[in-house]
Parts: C-alpha cells; sequence; structure tokens
C-alpha cells in the first residue's frame, strides 16, 4: 500500500479544521491517560496507564491504574507482586493476564538495562514487549513533553475520514480503522507542528461523543461543510 500523503487540506485548512474540533471539544472529558499525567507527570505511570487502557474502557482503566498504583508505583515494587495478584489487581481491563505478563516484563527490562527509569526515545521504548507506537508516543509526549504524534483509532479513522490523510486502497471504513502506523508517518509529514502532542486528546475526545465508528453525529459536526466523510454511509 502506498503510504505517500496525497492531500486534500492544505497546511492553513488543517490548522482551521482542528482549531475547530479543538474548541468544541474544550468541555469534554481528557482520555484516561492525559487525566493521569495532568495530575503527576510521571513516564512510568503514564507508560504502565496506557498499557492498562489498550482496548479497555477508560472507566475500568481508571479503576485498575487507581488499584495498582496504591499498592506500587515503582518497577521494583511491581515485582514484589506476585503474578496471580498483580492479575487480580488489574482486573477486569481486557486481556488483563496478558498485560500482567508485560508489566512485569517491563518493569524487569527498566530495572535491569535502565535503572528504574523510563527512557526517552521511541526506539528505546519500542525494544520493550508490549510497547507499539501508540504507547511509545504517549510516554515521549505526556511524560516528557517531547514532540511525537500519538495515533490510537480514532485518530486514524477520523483523520482519514475527514481526508486530513488519504491513504491509496482506502476505501471503506473497515479499513479507516486500522493502518495507524502509516497514517502516523504521513502526519509527520503534513501536521502542523503545534498540532502534533495535541492531536490526540482532541481527536479522541470527538471520536468518542461526535465522529464515533459507527454512525458518526455530523448533524453535530463543526466541520460539516468541508469533511469529506471518507467511508461514511451512515450518519446522524
Amino acid at each position: 500500500m502506498n503510504s505517500e500523503p496525497i492531500p486534500s487540506f492544505n497546511s492553513e485548512e488543517i490548522d482551521k479544521i482542528l482549531t475547530k474540533i479543538s474548541q468544541a471539544t474544550n468541555n469534554l472529558n481528557d482520555p484516561i491517560v492525559t487525566q493521569i499525567s495532568k495530575i503527576q507527570k510521571d513516564p512510568f505511570r503514564i507508560l504502565i496507564t496506557t498499557i492498562l487502557s489498550l482496548r479497555t474502557k477508560d472507566e475500568m482503566t481508571r479503576k485498575a491504574s487507581q488499584q495498582l498504583f496504591t499498592v506500587a508505583d515503582t518497577p521494583a515494587q511491581m515485582l514484589e507482586i506476585p503474578l496471580e495478584n498483580l492479575q487480580q489487581i488489574i482486573y477486569p481491563v481486557g486481556f488483563y493476564r496478558r498485560k500482567a505478563d508485560t508489566i512485569r516484563s517491563i518493569c524487569k527490562k527498566l530495572i535491569e538495562e535502565y535503572q528504574s527509569k523510563v527512557p526517552d526515545s521511541l526506539e528505546e521504548l519500542l525494544s520493550f514487549k508490549g510497547v507499539g507506537r501508540k504507547t511509545a508516543n504517549l510516554v515521549v509526549t505526556m511524560g516528557y513533553n517531547k514532540p511525537g504524534i500519538c495515533v490510537d483509532v480514532h485518530v486514524a479513522r477520523i483523520t482519514q475520514r475527514i481526508g486530513i490523510v488519504t491513504i491509496k486502497g482506502i476505501k471503506d471504513d473497515k479499513s479507516i480503522f486500522r493502518d495507524a502506523d502509516n497514517v502516523e508517518m504521513i502526519l509527520r509529514k503534513i501536521l502542523p507542528k503545534k498540532w502534533w502532542i495535541p492531536i490526540n486528546d482532541i481527536l479522541v475526545r470527538w471520536g468518542q461523543n461526535v465522529c464515533t465508528p459507527i454512525s458518526p453525529k455530523c448533524s453535530q459536526c463543526v466541520i460539516n461543510d468541508i469533511c469529506l466523510r471518507i467511508g461514511v454511509s451512515k450518519s446522524r
């Protein structure tokens, strides 16, 4: 699949689109990882919370992370928790058994190779078991305030649905749920730098409340006059 950008909007138009969406989402709740980062800008907590949040609703992630950090908030303390107990603590997040293994693996590597300090580079973070580009970018941006673009399913879907990102071969909404890494690479070429860090929060809020995966609320959309609605067959 060709990942070269075929922009439908120029940089100034993208800036206006994201400004409108940002203003429309100001009163909506931030994603759980952002909420936690605002309370305590701790890269380790951000990393572990992001692992817990994968394919899990925010309410469950909040509960599990609060339970876990009450018991342990350092790599060494987490390794002291028996695996079965760790599984019980983070239950009922999705794939809690697998995530407990991942957390222990991450903590072990942090202690053995990084003096318990979470690295601040994408390359190093991606070397950890269970850490993908979404997780690595969140740690870099939220934990260290370094440039990065976190692309989850909302960002991948909405940027393609609007027409900010166009990938050859993408024809329907089922396809634009995927290909987050490709979307990130394109956004790194065309997205104004001021939106690199905030785009994830903005589009997650928008995707959860207005530009939903199925039957988006186009009648309530602040950019419905310019959105290309790629892959949208039904809307409200």
